[in-house]
C-alpha cells in the first residue's frame, strides 16, 4: 500500500532510534487514523509476541471510527486471517503472539490518576485524536512502554494523531516545533487535506463551506482558531484585547490581585484605568506582608481608591482582604443581582466567578475591554487561558457555569493564574448595580 508523503515522513520518525514521540495530523483528511492503524499491523507483524496500544478517548468512539479502519485497511492488504478480534476482551491477537489492547483513555472521576493502567506492560502506542485525552494519560500511556523493547532492539514509542486544538498538544507540540524548539525525542507532522490526492473535490469544497473556526482548522491546519461552541472568546476577539487601540483609558481605576494558594506559585496583580489594563505584575508566593505591601505601592502609584481594590478571599487571600481592608471576592460564592429593563434580577449563574467570567467574556468578544501588553510569555500564558474560558454542560438546562479550572489545568499543562484577576474586574461593574440590603436588628 503506497502511503502518503506525510505519512511516510511520520513512518521515518517511528521507525528511527531517537524520536519517541510523534504527532501526526493537524487538519482533516490528512489519513491520521489510517497511519496509526498501519503502523500497528507492521509493529506486530514484525516483532512476534508484542504488545501495542491503541486508545481513544472514548472506547465506544474508537471501536466505531478507528477499528473500522483499522479492520478495512487489513482487508485491503490481506491480512484479516492472521489476527482474531475478541470483542470482549477488547484485543486484537494475531497469529504469532502479538496483541492490540483496545483502551479508554477518559479522564473519569473515578480514576484520576488512571490507576487502570497501572498494572500495564506495553511496547508502543497509538493514540487516535489525542487531543480529546488528558495530557496525564498521554504520559502515563508513554511511561507503561517497556515491554520487550531490549529482546527486539526497540525504544519507546508512542504515536499521537489530531486536529488543530488550543491544548496541550498545542503547548507541547505545535508551538515548539512552529518556533523551531522542538526536544529531540519529539517530531511534530503537520498533514492537510490537500495533501491526500484520493480526496474526492467534494469533501475539499464541503470543507471550504464550513463556518470560519472550522474552515482555518480542518482545511488550512490553522492551530490558532478552536471551534468549540461553548468557548466565550473567539481568537479574534483575543488578539483584539491585546491590541486595544480602540479602548481609551477613562474613568475610576482599579485593581485586582488574585493572591496565591494552593497549586500556585505568584500572586498576580492587574491595574485597570476604566477597562484598560495597564499594568500587570507578579510576585512569587511569599508572606502576606509583601503582597500587601506590593498592593499599596500599586495603589499610591495609579492613585487607586481602597474601595476600587478588589482580592481573591479563598484561601491565603481571606488575610490578604483584611490587612489591606479591600473587597473581597469569594469564587463560589452567590452571583450578584443584576439590573435589567430597571428591575433587579437574580441571574442565573452557578457561582460568582463563573458570572463574573462570563460577563467579562461578553465584554471581551464585544472589543469593550483591552489590555496592554509588552512581555510576550505573560500575552502567551494569557491566551491561552482566555481560549479555556469555557461554558460547562453547554447542553444541559440550568444555571450557567465555567469550565472548572482543576479541568483547565489539565487540558493546559499548568495552574491557570491570569484569568481570575482579569475576571474580577467585573465585579466593580456589577456593583454599580447592586442593592445593598440594610439588616434589621431583631427585636
Amino acid at each position: 500500500m503506497k502511503l502518503l508523503l506525510k505519512q511516510e515522513h511520520a513512518i521515518y520518525y517511528l521507525k528511527d532510534t531517537v524520536t519517541e514521540e510523534v504527532l501526526y495530523g493537524g487538519a482533516a483528511g490528512g489519513g491520521k487514523s489510517a497511519l496509526g492503524c498501519l503502523w500497528l499491523m507492521e509493529m506486530c507483524q514484525k516483532y512476534p509476541g508484542t504488545r501495542w496500544l491503541l486508545g481513544r478517548s472514548k472506547l465506544k468512539n474508537l471501536k466505531e471510527t478507528t477499528l473500522n479502519t483499522f479492520f478495512e485497511l487489513s482487508g485491503k492488504l490481506q491480512l484479516h486471517k492472521q489476527f482474531q478480534y475478541k470483542a470482549q476482551e477488547n484485543t486484537i491477537k494475531w497469529n504469532n503472539g502479538s496483541e492490540i489492547l483496545l483502551k479508554d483513555l477518559f479522564h473519569y472521576p473515578s480514576d484520576p490518576n488512571f490507576d487502570s493502567l497501572g498494572s500495564l506492560e506495553i511496547t508502543g502506542a497509538f493514540i487516535d485524536e489525542c487531543n480529546q485525552v488528558n495530557y496525564y494519560a498521554w504520559q502515563i500511556v508513554k511511561s507503561r512502554i517497556r515491554y520487550k523493547l531490549s529482546q527486539h532492539g526497540l525504544i519507546p514509542k508512542i504515536l499521537g494523531s489530531c486536529n488543530p486544538s488550543k491544548n496541550w498538544t498545542y503547548k507541547e507540540f505545535y508551538k515548539p516545533y512552529r518556533e523551531n524548539n522542538l526536544p529531540h525525542y519529539r517530531r511534530f507532522v503537520q498533514s492537510l487535506p490537500t495533501d491526500n490526492p484520493h480526496l474526492h473535490p467534494s469533501y475539499l469544497k464541503s470543507l471550504l463551506r464550513l463556518d470560519k473556526n472550522s474552515r482555518e482548522r480542518l482545511y488550512f491546519g490553522n492551530w490558532e482558531y478552536d471551534d468549540d461552541p461553548a468557548a466565550l472568546i473567539d481568537h479574534d476577539a483575543i488578539a483584539d484585547y491585546f491590541s486595544p487601540a480602540h479602548i481609551q483609558p477613562e474613568g475610576l481605576k482599579y485593581l485586582t490581585i488574585d493572591v496565591a494558594r494552593k497549586g500556585k506559585d505568584k500572586t498576580i496583580f492587574r491595574v485597570w484605568h476604566g477597562w484598560l489594563c495597564v499594568h500587570r505584575s507578579a510576585i512569587a508566593r511569599s508572606g502576606l506582608d509583601e503582597v500587601v505591601t506590593h498592593a499599596r505601592k500599586l495603589q499610591e502609584k495609579y492613585n487607586i481608591a481602597l474601595s476600587n481594590t478588589i482580592a481573591d478571599e479563598d484561601g491565603v487571600g481571606g488575610g490578604v482582604v483584611d490587612f489591606l481592608k479591600c473587597k473581597g471576592f469569594v469564587n463560589n460564592s452567590s452571583p450578584l443581582e443584576m439590573k435589567e429593563n430597571g428591575v433587579y434580577i437574580k441571574p442565573n449563574f452557578e457561582n460568582l466567578k463563573s458570572q463574573c467570567s462570563i460577563k467579562m467574556a461578553e465584554m471581551i468578544s464585544a472589543r469593550l475591554a483591552g489590555e496592554l501588553c509588552d512581555n510576550d510569555e505573560v500575552l502567551q500564558a494569557t491566551m491561552e487561558e482566555m481560549e479555556q474560558v469555557k461554558l460547562r454542560d453547554i447542553d444541559k438546562d440550568g444555571k450557567q457555569s465555567i469550565v472548572p479550572k482543576e479541568r483547565v489545568k489539565e487540558l493546559i499543562g499548568r495552574s491557570p493564574d491570569e484569568w481570575d484577576s482579569i475576571m474580577m474586574r467585573y465585579w466593580f461593574a456589577l456593583r454599580k448595580d447592586y442593592r445593598a440590603r440594610v439588616r434589621v436588628a431583631a427585636p
